[in-house]
């Protein structure tokens, strides 16, 4: 990149899509791959944590998808400017990454609340995010704007469970137990 970061272009509250036309800032696909930017910086701080290298290499590999992702829904025509890199490979790698860590777990019988240490902590955070960002996407896709591959969905939607699973061996690691959720008492008027 050369020349300055700021173009004043998106003064108005607009921006450009790649190969396509300038959409306000508050549209849906602009939305949608700005939720996912969200989610890549937020999984950025989650590795400045210092998770386990096993769990940091695959978070670092999700970084990178993260980023095709939004290129791919900043596209309005995936096909024709090549931008379709969420693929059905992808979300079978989050798949045997989830049932490789996943293993590692004792099952859940209850629900849990995010904390414990600070990676698994973050990594609770970015799973809420991740979520959003898949709300999103799928509010998108809803929308019929353009060609939204259902893979964008069903990646996001892996993520998050793999950033459940992750966050829970984080704690594991650092003995420290699940902390079971605890229906608040009904109250009486």
């Amino acid at each position: 990149m050369t020349g300055k970061i700021y173009t004043k272009t998106g003064d108005q509250g607009e921006t450009g899509l790649f190969g396509g036309p300038r959409l306000r800032k508050d549209n849906t696909r602009i939305e949608a791959y700005g939720a996912v930017d969200e989610l890549n910086c937020v999984l950025g701080v989650a590795r400045a944590t210092g998770l386990a290298a096993d769990i940091d290499e695959v978070l670092a590999a999700a970084q990178h998808e993260l980023f095709g992702l939004g290129a791919e829904l900043a596209t309005p025509d995936p096909a024709k400017h090549k931008t379709i890199f969420v693929q059905p490979l992808q979300v079978q790698r989050l798949e045997e990454a989830i049932d490789l860590f996943e293993a590692r777990l004792a099952p859940l019988s209850e629900f849990i609340l995010p904390g414990g240490t600070g990676q698994a902590a973050a990594l609770h955070q970015a799973r809420a995010v991740c979520r959003r960002a898949e709300r999103r996407v799928v509010t998108l896709v809803h929308a019929g704007q353009g060609a939204i591959s259902q893979h964008c969905v069903e990646y996001l939607n892996r993520l998050g469970d793999l950033l459940f699973v992750l966050a829970r061996v984080e704690n594991m690691a650092a003995g420290i137990s699940d902390m079971a959720w605890h229906k608040p008492p009904s109250g009486s008027t």
